[in-house]
């Protein structure tokens, strides 16, 4: 499953008076992974031209992308220390104009599992409508595509997130 990881660095602040790292912060946590992503550069095999390229830039060519849905299942508390916590990050979902990334906040070795999580984004114009994802865009996602996010109950009746954000439903 291809899986980027990135460390974070918690911080004392990160604390609520619970004595835990505040969900507000696990958030922030799966933005930074979001943005860290963005910015890598997609190298030579998907942009030969410019290899240099990152999924950041392509996609403000287009428009913008707007999170429309977050879900968060914690699973261990958090508490303030020295080493960070890592932040994996895949895709699970391309639909017509969204994707959906799966995430899992863990220790490095991944011995202790705090959270996993989803967000799906929807690509959209300046005026917020939603625009259909380009062909490199989605070469791009399928390369980080990976396996459905282990939500310990996935049986909630919802509508799957990359249904949710797409118009019609449709999907990749």
């Amino acid at each position: 499953m291809p899986i980027n990881r990135f460390p974070i660095q918690l911080r004392f602040g990160d604390e609520d008076s619970n004595g835990h790292v505040n969900n507000v912060r696990f958030v922030q946590f799966l933005e930074e992974a979001r943005v860290r992503l963005g910015l890598l550069p997609l190298g030579e095999s998907l942009c030969p031209g410019d290899p240099a390229m990152n999924f950041r830039s392509l996609t403000a060519e287009s428009g913008m992308a707007l999170v429309a849905r977050q879900e968060i299942e914690y699973r261990s508390p958090l508490v303030y220390r020295q080493t960070p916590v890592w932040v994996e990050i895949w895709v699970t979902g391309i639909g017509s104009s969204s994707l959906t990334y799966g995430f899992r906040i863990a220790d490095d070795d991944g011995t202790r599992v705090y959270a996993y999580a989803e967000a799906t984004v929807v690509m959209a114009d300046q005026s917020g409508r939603p625009r259909p994802l380009s062909d490199l865009q989605v070469r791009v996602l399928e390369s980080w595509r990976g396996e459905p996010v282990p939500f310990r109950s996935t049986n909630t009746g919802q509508t799957s997130p990359a249904a949710a954000a797409e118009p019609s439903g449709a999907s990749r």
